[in-house]
């Protein structure tokens, strides 16, 4: 009975992309573990607050993460 937690920054992501989410690492599980325990595999899909996600020392906002999913590439946070 495996529990997946998925932790994202909050309005990143929309209803329909959490759901998307949530199909494909339950099937993914399913692929591993096997069909019989697709209905005991828990996705938890988790929202952290916009500043509340630190990487190397600075906060991580949800304009942040649309920054760099609009650039298409990683980019440190607060660097400049």
């Amino acid at each position: 009975m495996p529990m997946v937690t998925v932790k994202v920054i909050e309005g990143v992501f929309t209803s329909e992309q959490k759901q998307e989410m949530i199909r494909k690492i339950t099937d993914t599980m399913v692929e591993i573990e096997g069909e019989n325990l697709r209905p005991v595999t828990w996705v938890l899909v988790e929202e952290v607050g916009s500043g509340d996600w630190g990487i190397a020392g600075n906060g991580l906002t949800t304009a942040d993460v649309h920054a760099l999913q609009r650039q298409g590439q990683p980019a440190a946070a607060g660097a400049g």
